[in-house]
């Protein structure tokens, strides 16, 4: 099995590196392998972002408070958490590639279990699709990081890693775009007020009408969810008939055992996983909450609850396209910058949008939160190849912990979201705007990361 997953044989690959300099991102004997897992990135993107806004949908359509909501991200995010370890298993017994394509398989099913869940009208079945999902992207994540940094030579390996991650925001971007065009103005305009109302009357009529809004609404969810399974399919069947040099050494033993010794006796790797933990926690509470921020602020201003909706998620789109532009400014950046200087000096940019997010009054506090965007475009590869630097084999266990880190993104959106559910705080202070403290106090974490990182880095 581990033979037919293998492109050029081991003095192939070799003579590929040692043809190689330090320079090199990525050599020769790699590149179209080296593209096929760059594709992949963006599927994950595109699954996180349109993840994000469906916080705010579900709320509406299914009549929840934001806490109710944010389930939603704790499924999500828990099949990372649950999934991570296995995966890391599985990829170490058999291969990157079989890791691959167990990841995608998995993606697929959870994408086309959103059929059975819209048709059921109940919030319980889509969790379960989103967790299954997810238990394939942590597969992905798990497969595809390692090994694009074993692509080639050690002091590159951060840099390949970030310019195959430069391409997970185009997926973000297109999640985004799709949210905003194919669900979030797809979604009846009745309001929540008008929603509660047609619930509370309690009628033949008034039930029979809430439920024909709910059921179209929940199959305006569904049908991006079905389109991207097909494209992650057709993706399957690419990669498993394409032939993958194997980077790894056989290992006729496991040694979890060992390996988490190792790993975890490693002061750089225990903080990078906590790191990574509030860094995707950071992440998913600002492009999550962005729409409950906007909202506030645009109605304030005037606007009807739809339109400031609709604007404040093309604002997220906003962020991303800056996310993106940033990152490969980034990435270009640590060919004169230590990463750990770097991560440490972005985080720094974080906390000052981060305090004007939550002090900067009107639209000068949501174009602080979109610059955020701009800070943390660098911080999850720089962070993932901070913390298996030096690793050697344990890294395919040693990505486990940091995909597993992921898990920031169920508790801390849910505590973010239940400082939201306040309404107010000090009487006065918007919670919306408080909630953001969350934020600060991960960008803090990381801040302190990036510069105890630098010791562990090359010079």
């Amino acid at each position: 099995m581990n033979k037919s997953y293998t492109a050029v044989d081991d003095k192939e690959i070799t003579q590929g590196v040692n043809k190689s300099t330090s320079e090199v991102v990525v050599p020769k004997a790699y590149l179209v392998s080296f593209i096929l897992i760059t594709l992949c990135f963006p599927l994950w993107g595109f699954a996180n972002d349109i993840t994000n806004p469906l916080v705010k949908a579900f709320s509406k359509v299914l009549q929840m408070t934001t806490a109710e909501g944010t389930w939603v991200q704790v499924a999500f995010y828990g099949g990372y958490g649950a999934m991570a370890i296995p995966a890391a298993i599985f990829i170490k017994k058999f291969s990157y590639k079989a890791g691959l394509l167990m990841g995608l398989a998995f993606y697929a099913l959870g994408a086309l279990l959103f059929i059975p869940a819209a048709s059921a009208q109940e919030f319980v079945p889509f969790l379960f699709a989103f967790f299954v999902m997810t238990c394939g992207l942590s597969f992905l994540e798990t497969s595809a990081n390692p090994y694009v940094l074993s692509m080639g030579p050690a002091s590159t390996a951060t840099q390949r890693l970030n310019l195959a991650q430069a391409f997970n925001p185009v997926g973000s971007l297109l999640g985004m775009f799709v949210a905003t065009q194919f669900i979030i103005q797809k979604l009846n305009p009745a309001s929540d007020e008008e929603r509660r109302a047609l619930a509370a009357e309690a009628s033949t009529t008034a039930l029979d009408k809430l439920s024909a809004i709910t059921a179209n609404d929940l199959e305006v969810i569904r049908n991006p969810y079905l389109a991207i399974g097909a494209v992650v399919l057709v993706m399957f069947v690419v990669i498993a008939i394409k032939k993958m040099p194997r980077t790894e050494e056989k290992s006729e033993s496991l040694d979890i055992k060992g390996t988490f010794k190792r790993l975890f006796a490693n002061q750089n790797y225990r903080e990078g996983v906590v790191a990574q933990m509030f860094y995707v926690g950071a992440q998913i509470m600002c492009w999550t909450f962005i729409i409950h921020y906007g909202t506030e602020v645009f109605v304030n201003l005037g606007m009807t609850e739809q339109a400031a909706e609709a604007k404040s998620q093309s604002l997220n789109i906003y962020a991303m396209i800056i996310f993106c532009l940033s990152r490969f400014i980034c990435t270009f950046l640590l060919k004169y910058i230590n990463p750990g200087k770097l991560l440490m000096l972005l985080a720094f940019g974080g906390m000052v949008f981060t305090l004007g997010t939550i002090f900067l009054e009107g639209v000068a506090g949501v174009y602080s939160l979109v610059a955020i965007s701009a800070c943390m475009s660098l911080m999850f590869p720089t962070i993932y190849g901070i913390a298996l630097t030096g690793t050697g084999d344990d890294a395919k266990l040693g990505a486990a912990g940091l995909i597993m880190a992921i898990v920031g993104g169920t508790f801390l959106p849910m505590l973010q979201a239940s400082i939201i559910d306040m309404k107010v705080v000090f009487d006065t202070f918007s919670a919306v705007k408080f909630s953001f403290i969350w934020v600060l106090i991960c960008f803090v974490v990381i801040a302190v990361y990036g510069k105890r990182s630098q010791k562990h880095l090359p010079k």
